[in-house]
């Protein structure tokens, strides 16, 4: 060395003149050899100025050199390089090692283009040195081929970081890979700004010969062509020109339509005129037939002359099924009056048992669990989503726990940033002004440093949060752009400049950043680390928003993501996290900063202001009740006289049968309690407004029908009270039994909301029924005894003095009777009200299809809820999806190339590979919502062990893992430099390092290091002996409604599966949504399913119930399908959309709508009068009445009440939707179904009419009907 260092010397002005005359170096010419002096980036040194001929390498240094440069490998080694320089090039090239030798040809061309650099023999023909600093070469200029440095950076644009779901050369070229091309990335790397290059290298570039000088050109490959080591050609995913066509989505399916209006409103449309031209023909062509005729609008049933007039005696020509259904209804009869008289003549021993019962079965409600977790509302633990995630949470443990800031600024202001080395203005937006980032900084580091307590011990953050490499590292994850900065004023203030001119400050260093977050030093003159202090990128687009494109400085907001630990089975270890999102919620409700609008959210945050919704709806809820309760209360009473008004009111009678309906809920709600199904909130806030419902119109039904009823000669109460029930009861029977049914077969759904309250409502039903039949009997004939002692209600012991009243009808049964019925029924009236209720129906069908899928988040909150300021925040600003693992299950064997090949996405990997058809759906993000590659634990772990990086070492000591930040002498390389050791480790050498990689924090030396991305991701069988499930992570594209939601999980499905039948294994798609959007996935189907058997349940209950009459359940059936319908026209025009919460509300519908038709047609199939029209007209004002009082008036003033509640919930599924089952229940019940039945009811029951006229021999009844069928006779 020292003769070299002398002939340099002696040698300089030769060389100088050689120079000047020539104009070039002749070849085998050197322009430096060894290294001299440290240089000033620290551990770095410059080489030593040399212009002599290439020197021979010492043989010790020829693995090395085969390793890193074997186009030199050859004759007696005579390079311009020594052993030194050749280990410096090892170093230096350790991260591009790492970054781009999953691609071979490009790290072969990029490893072509250093080595002829450092050490090639004909250095002079393409380099010269132009600066010096002693014997140091401080600045060289290099001659590069266009040609060569095109191909290189062809070959390597595309190559992927697996960890980062980004491009290598976002790190490697010092700016986004988009903007990255092969000249710009070229004078980064040979820049010593970048902090990695020990002097400046001026590369110029030229395929022509350049003052002498000839540009190094060297052969390069194509990233689809193979080396002549074997390697193969780049993957798909690391080499677009590798893939086959770019997929392409299919195109969306074209609205159907017919001549170019909505196909299903032209049908309906058209099906609608097509009804109204015939219907309106057929009543025109039979009112001239009728004129023409002189006849009445219906041939006579009752006549003198008619075998079944009234004075007839012989039941002749009733079916055998007539008769069937007669002895059926009429053994009901006998029973329900034989159990209504039971219960008159012995109340205290009816009304003791029923009290014992329901005190018994009420009991269990000390063993009450309420649920509110929304997993368990939502979702069925035998789902596919609720199995994928207890399958997730099992291998990898739960998803972590998110408390996030969404930070705005008033101020509209924007500042120009002009660079001081040139290039475009840049605008910054207000929220990245530097005084409104140290705000912001102010607040996270208060946030950072926040105490909660949890039994007496504090929680702090640094307790609760994620901190990947721990215990390296103990920063927590903290997703902030201020992390680029450190999370310190310091770094954030610093800048580089003079008393004229700013060279760099923190907007410089903001540009660098968003465009290589993993860097540790920027290219600006600061230096500062981009990569977060907890030793993780934090990628722009979850730290910012509102933003376009990449333009990541016209961000309006700042995102700070917190994530935190998350348990499954440590309720102690929850609780302390629970506490710590408790005091940061008191926290943000108490900050206030004029220059930041901030919107936040906890994990916990939506339990909890659920919770807070429901316990401030209690007071709407109880006001709502005490209306209905108030309203019974006074309106069961039949006021003779006000002068009677506290005899003939029926107050405790009414509260009585409040308490009953109270008493059914609570009975249901205790024996299931006793079962352990725990309740739900809809369990709690519907079910009493739904028997409230169905039971007080029994009531009425009942006590209305006593009102009007005349005591027979020589009968005493008990018999009376007996004959009214066993005339009633089959009705309620019908309506009740049926209701029970309909909400029994609820609880087929797979929804655990809606299966929870079908069980939960059909018990309560059958059970107000029963005490209704039983409890509330008894207290009528009490109540009856009373009044007929003239007792005052309520204070029994005060008696009037006898008096006379005059019986009279009350004025809702006169309203009906007198007015109402008649009028519907009116000749001209009937087919308006069928052409109007048809068209109803005809409009909600041609928009059921049209309904929304889904629930906006935004309505489970209240009014006043600070989580809908986050909520629509993240709709607006923010620009990524949630993470989507990809599951590869248990069994999977990854030792064997044919199961790596099917899962990893490099050189080798098969084209159909999970990775590869992963990376092939995020090309068409817009489509498969998949918007980014996959992160690939195989795949950086294949870079990690290679014998060429330093990633993976260990000691020959004892064979424990080597970090490469250690320097030590007995650290070996953990594959040797041969052929065999470059492959892929398999077999015994797989699962020997894997554990090694997973344990491995990255470091500048190894940024592959798999803790902080992989810790989780492999789940590795007890002693290491093997893998088992593993993930593949994505992200979603941006999801902003519940359509969105609902699509992104439809496609990873569908994406998962392709994969599973493409490697033959099972694998399954995962999100922490999932589990709440599946139910959307089939809730058509459901809610079809449902109803329809609902519905299939209500017409055989009817047949049975009304005597077989088949013809009448079919009429009842249309008439609920009908309302149904309605409810989804409803809901389309009154923005509901379709879920759990309406589906439920669609099963109560349906429960309800019987209540609203059954009685009024079995009143119809009952009544004896001569035809249709008058049946029709008996049986709305009888029934009418009592239904109209008791349900509609009196759900109708609770419902309006819950127009006034905070929940947006309730005013919209629950206000919207009972004022709408409760109008549409109405008008069908009491306008369109006695139209319905005086066209095409039923005839009657021949058997019925005979025995109706046998029980009413010798009665008044028979009297009066037999006076008004001879007077009508006479007319």
């Amino acid at each position: 060395v020292k003769n070299v260092k002398s002939n340099q010397q002696n040698g300089n002005a030769l060389i100088t003149l050689f120079f000047l005359f020539h104009g070039q170096v002749e070849a085998q010419h050197c322009v430096w050899y060894g290294e001299c002096g440290d240089s000033k980036i620290p551990g770095k040194k410059y080489n030593c100025n040399y212009t002599g001929p290439p020197l021979p390498l010492m043989p010790d240094s020829y693995e090395l050199l085969t390793e890193l440069c074997p186009g030199f490998d050859y004759g007696n080694r005579s390079l311009c390089c020594d052993a030194a320089q050749l280990r410096t090039l090892k170093g230096s090239l350790q991260v591009p090692l790492q970054l781009l030798s999953r691609c071979p040809s490009c790290f072969f061309n990029l490893m072509n283009l250093f080595c002829e650099l450092t050490c090639s023999p004909d250095q002079s023909q393409f380099m010269n040195s132009t600066k010096f600093s002693g014997p140091n070469v401080v600045e060289v200029q290099y001659y590069v081929g266009k040609t060569f440095a095109n191909a290189m950076y062809n070959a390597c644009q595309d190559v992927q970081l697996p960890s980062t779901n980004m491009k290598a050369l976002s790190i490697l070229c010092g700016k986004d890979a988009k903007d990255c091309n092969a000249t710009n990335w070229i004078q980064y790397m040979f820049s010593d700004e970048n902090g990695q290059a020990p002097f400046n290298i001026v590369p110029i570039f030229s395929d022509v010969e350049v003052s002498g000088y000839t540009p190094m050109n060297n052969k390069t490959y194509a990233c689809t062509e193979g080396l002549e080591d074997g390697s193969g050609p780049c993957s798909c995913q690391d080499c677009v020109n590798a893939c086959g066509p770019k997929p392409v989505p299919p195109s969306p399916t074209p609205p159907w339509t017919v001549f170019g209006v909505d196909a299903m409103y032209f049908i309906m449309w058209a099906s609608y005129s097509v009804f109204l031209l015939i219907f309106v023909g057929v009543v025109l062509g039979t009112w001239c037939y009728r004129k023409r005729t002189i006849m009445s609008e219906y041939a006579p049933i009752l006549d003198s002359n008619s075998p079944l007039s009234l004075n007839s005696d012989d039941p002749i020509h009733a079916t055998c099924c007539e008769t069937l259904g007669e002895r059926f209804e009429n053994l009901l009869r006998v029973l329900f009056s034989c159990w209504g008289s039971f219960c008159v003549r012995h109340p205290l021993s009816v009304i003791l048992g029923c009290l014992v019962l329901v005190t018994a079965a009420s009991v269990g409600l000390v063993y009450m669990r309420i649920t509110t977790d929304p997993v368990e509302l939502w979702s069925s633990p035998s789902s596919q989503a609720r199995q994928e995630k207890d399958y997730f949470d099992e291998h990898f443990g739960p998803f972590y726990r998110t408390t996030q800031l969404i930070i705005t600024t008033p101020i509209n202001k924007t500042f120009i940033y002009s660079p001081y080395f040139g290039g475009a203005n840049v605008p910054f937006k207000a929220i990245l002004f530097n005084d409104i980032l140290h705000q912001v900084l102010d607040l996270q580091l208060a946030i950072e440093g926040l105490v909660a307590t949890d039994k007496g011990q504090n929680v702090t953050l640094q307790d609760i949060c994620l901190a990947p490499l721990a215990p390296d590292n103990n920063n927590c994850t903290i997703l902030s752009i201020l992390n680029y900065f450190q999370n310190s004023h310091s770094v954030l203030d610093h800048s580089v400049g003079d008393e004229f001119y700013v060279y760099a400050d923190y907007h410089s260093h903001f540009l660098y950043c968003v465009s290589a977050p993993a860097s540790l030093n920027d290219t600006t003159l600061l230096h500062d680390p981009c990569l977060g202090t907890f030793g993780g990128p934090v990628f722009p687009w979850l730290a910012l928003g509102g933003y376009d494109d990449t333009n990541y400085n016209n961000a309006t907001a700042l995102v700070i993501t917190f994530p935190l630990k998350n348990y499954l089975n440590d309720s102690d270890k929850l609780d302390k996290v629970l506490a710590w999102e408790k005091e940061f919620i008191s926290f943000m409700k108490n900050y206030s900063n004029p220059n930041l609008t901030i919107s936040f959210n906890t994990e916990r945050s939506i339990e909890d202001e659920i919770n807070r919704e429901s316990n401030s709806d209690i007071s709407t809820i109880v006001v709502s009740y005490v209306i209905m309760f108030i309203y019974i209360s006074l309106s069961l009473g039949h006021i003779q006289s006000f002068s009677r008004l506290m005899v003939d009111s029926k107050i405790s009678l009414g509260i009585a049968g409040i308490f009953i309906v109270l008493a059914s809920v609570s009975s249901s709600l205790g024996i299931f309690s006793y079962a352990g199904i725990p309740l739900t909130l809809i369990v709690i806030e519907v079910i009493p407004f739904l028997v409230l419902a169905v039971g007080v119109d029994n009531i009425f039904i009942i006590v209305q029908m006593y009102q009007r009823d005349e005591r027979l000669p020589h009968e005493e109460l008990h018999q009376q009270i007996g004959r009214i029930l066993g005339d009633i009861a089959p009705s309620i029977l019908l309506s009740s039994f049926s209701e029970t049914l309909v909400f029994f077969l609820g609880a087929l759904s797979n929804m655990p909301a809606v299966r929870t309250f079908s069980l939960f409502a059909g018990l309560a039903v059958f059970i107000d029924f029963l005490l209704q039949i039983s409890c509330f009997v008894s207290l009528l004939g009490m109540d009856a005894k009373r009044q007929e002692e003239n007792r005052l209600d309520v204070c029994w012991c005060v008696k009037l003095p006898e008096r006379y009243e005059v019986k009279t009808d009350g004025f809702l049964f006169r309203f009906f009777k007198k007015v109402y019925a008649p009028f519907i029924l009116k000749e001209w009236v009937r087919p308006v009200v069928v052409a109007v209720f048809v068209g109803m129906l005809s409009f909600s069908i041609a928009v059921v299809n049209k309904v929304e899928i889904g629930l906006d988040q935004k309505l489970s909150m209240p009014d006043d809820s600070y989580v809908l300021d986050y909520f629509n925040n993240l709709s607006e600003y923010l620009h990524t999806g949630a993470p989507v693992y990809f599951v590869v299950e248990d069994g999977l064997n990854y030792s064997s190339l044919e199961g790596q090949n099917s899962v990893c996405g490099g050189v080798g990997c098969d084209n159909n590979s999970l990775v590869q058809l992963v990376y092939s759906a995020s090309l068409i993000s817009n489509y498969t919502t998949i918007a980014s590659n996959p992160s690939s634990w195989l795949d950086d772990y294949f870079d990690w062990v290679k014998p060429q990086s330093t990633c993976c070492r260990y000691y020959n000591t004892t064979g424990a893992f080597c970090n490469a930040l250690v320097v030590n002498s007995s650290c070996v390389p953990c594959r040797p430099l041969t052929p065999s050791g470059k492959q892929r480790p398999v077999g015994e050498d797989f699962m020997h390092f894997l554990p090694m990689f997973l344990s491995d924090n990255p470091n500048v030396k190894c940024g592959k290091g798999g803790h902080a991305a992989y810790a989780t991701a492999v789940d590795l069988y007890p002693d290491n002996t093997g893998v088992g499930a593993t993930y593949f992570m994505s992200y979603h594209s941006i999801l902003k409604d519940s359509p969105d939601f609902i699509k992104a999980l439809k496609m990873a499905r569908t994406l998962a599966n392709n994969i599973s039948q493409s490697i033959d294994h099972k694998v399954f798609a995962y999100s922490v949504f999932y589990v709440f959007y599946e139910q959307y996935l089939t809730i058509a189907h459901d809610t079809a399913l449902n109803l329809g058997v609902s519905l299939l349940d209500i017409f055989v209950v009817t047949t049975v119930l009304l005597g077989f009459e088949l013809w009448s359940a079919v009429i009842v059936t249309i008439t609920i399908a009908m309302i149904l319908v309605n409810m989804f026209g409803v809901m389309w025009l009154w923005g509901i959309s379709l879920n759990a919460v309406s589906l439920v509300n669609l099963v109560m519908s349906c429960g309800i709508s019987v209540e609203f038709c059954s009685h009024i047609v079995r009143a119809f199939s009952i009544s004896v009068k001569k035809n249709r029209v008058e049946r029709a007209e008996e049986a709305l004002a009888h029934m009418g009445s009592s239904v109209f009082s008791g349900i509609t008036l009196t759900k109708f003033g609770g419902i309006l009440i819950l127009a006034l509640s905070k929940s947006q919930i309730f005013q919209v599924f629950y206000f919207r939707m009972y004022l709408a089952i409760v109008l549409l229940g109405a008008t069908h019940g009491l306008i369109f179904l006695p139209v319905l039945l005086s066209y095409l009811g039923p005839s009657m029951n021949k058997a019925k009419v005979f025995a109706a006229n046998q029980r009413n021999i010798g009665t008044e009844k028979e009297r009066l009907l037999g006076y008004r069928a001879n007077s009508m006779g006479t007319n």
